[in-house]
């Protein structure tokens, strides 16, 4: 059975879509710890991280850099923190955040926002992407 974000990329399910390659995928989280937090993910389906083929893994951490670039010029903040989980998504992916201190990852809750501000950050953090 294909992974949530397998989905996703396939478009069964919608998403705030900021990027897409031939091997990668960047959308917004929908349960953001900050107004610009990014999923990427190989558009492989491989469950875990370190798993991925060194080529795979050293693209999609190419692919997250330059998100990462255009998340902190969308949204200025000293740095965009990058987190690697994988529990609740069986599919590698690394969680883009923009932080304005430790605290925004470590303790921040949750944000909302609505689906009108849900575009503008995707197009927001699409708009600065280095071609």
């Amino acid at each position: 059975m294909a992974t949530l974000f397998t989905r996703i990329i396939n478009g069964e399910i919608p998403c705030y879509k900021v990027a897409e390659t031939d091997s990668y995928f960047a959308f917004l989280d929908i349960n953001p710890k900050a107004v610009g937090h990014t999923l990427v993910v190989p558009k492989k389906e491989v469950d875990y991280m370190f798993d991925l083929s060194d080529d795979a893994f050293s693209g999609l951490m190419l692919f997250a850099k330059n998100i990462a670039h255009a998340i902190q010029k969308a949204f200025p903040c000293p740095k965009v923190g990058m987190a690697v989980l994988g529990l609740e998504v069986p599919h590698a992916h690394v969680h883009l955040i923009p932080l304005q201190s430790e605290a925004t990852f470590y303790n921040q809750s949750k944000i909302s926002l609505t689906e009108s501000e849900f575009h503008e950050v995707a197009l927001r953090i699409a708009q600065n992407l280095e071609k």
